[in-house]
């Protein structure tokens, strides 16, 4: 028979399962959109998925594609390198890459960074697997290096007449691997693996992918943000030591902003299901002005 003793510790291990398994909440959404868009491009490529009748559902990559034979998308980074080549744009192309641009200008550029990018469980596991490992860096690299890149893509597309980085990008690599069957995306994802769990933490996602640096500069005008209570904020510093990109949360600049503004900050959620006192919350730029207003 349960003395009340025990029976008020299963409370607290079901709360505290409860807890962990609502902090988690995020990571499970972002899973469940990445592997289901690599679901839905790998079932129309090899199991022939229409809707409806006789249209494909989703096909090519993630560089271009179109959605049930209506909606093109393309990739806005690799339709301004082919650009700078020289090619011209068809407008199927332009109006995928206007679609998709539009979208991550509101919603917010680096949400692809965190919520499609199928690069990103792979470097989630090596920083998981750093927390728990003692591994020091190999060195330290400016996170403004994905800049640099991202500007030496661009030029050497324009001078090469080839699009840079997409010839060398991993996410491309992997995504074509794993929908249509060739490529070097497993050799791509074991040497990105291995960069971050034992040379440099977020190394890739973090500091040289120039990709999630044109989208850093889009997502400064997204309007899903991620809003601050300066009011309840304990400054115990768990948002910062999950955090990917830790330098969007710099608290003498959300004190005073109430909003994480920077670009670089990927919505990931992780900091605003950890928060003890609840004081990160995802809302839109309107509210969060009007909440700052209410609290001053």
């Amino acid at each position: 028979m349960n003395t009340p003793a025990d029976l008020s510790h299963a409370k607290l291990l079901n709360r505290s399962l409860g807890a962990r398994l609502w902090g988690w909440r995020y990571l499970f959404l972002r899973r469940l959109v990445q592997f289901g868009l690599l679901l839905l491009f790998f079932g129309t490529a090899h199991w022939a998925w229409e809707y409806p009748a006789k249209t494909p559902l989703l096909t090519g990559n993630l560089s271009g594609s179109e959605f049930i034979g209506l909606i093109p998308m393309a990739d806005p980074f690799a339709a301004l390198q082919i650009f700078l080549t020289g090619h011209v744009l068809h407008e199927t192309v332009l109006t995928g890459a206007a679609i998709v641009l539009g979208f991550y200008l509101l919603v917010g550029g680096r949400v692809f960074c965190a919520w499609v990018c199928p690069v990103n469980p792979i470097t989630d596991l090596a920083g998981w697997l750093r927390t728990r490992l003692p591994i020091p860096p190999m060195f330290h690299l400016s996170r403004n290096t994905r800049y640099f890149v991202l500007a030496a893509s661009l030029v050497l597309s324009a001078i090469t007449g080839l699009a840079a980085f997409e010839w060398v990008s991993p996410v491309s690599m992997m995504h074509r691997e794993i929908v249509f069957g060739v490529g070097l995306g497993a050799m791509a994802l074991i040497a990105i693996f291995l960069f971050d769990l034992l040379i440099l933490k977020n190394g890739w996602c973090g500091h040289l992918c120039p990709l999630g640096g044109f989208w850093s500069l889009v997502g400064r005008t997204a309007q899903l943000r991620v809003r601050f209570d300066r009011d309840t904020c304990t400054h115990c510093g768990e948002c910062a030591r999950v955090c990917p990109e830790p330098q969007v949360l710099n608290l003498k600049r959300l004190e005073v902003v109430g909003v994480v503004n920077s670009g670089e900050c990927s919505n990931c959620g992780r900091c605003t299901a950890l928060c003890p006192e609840g004081s990160l919350s995802f809302d839109l730029r309107p509210l969060i002005r009007m909440h700052n207003r209410r609290a001053d």
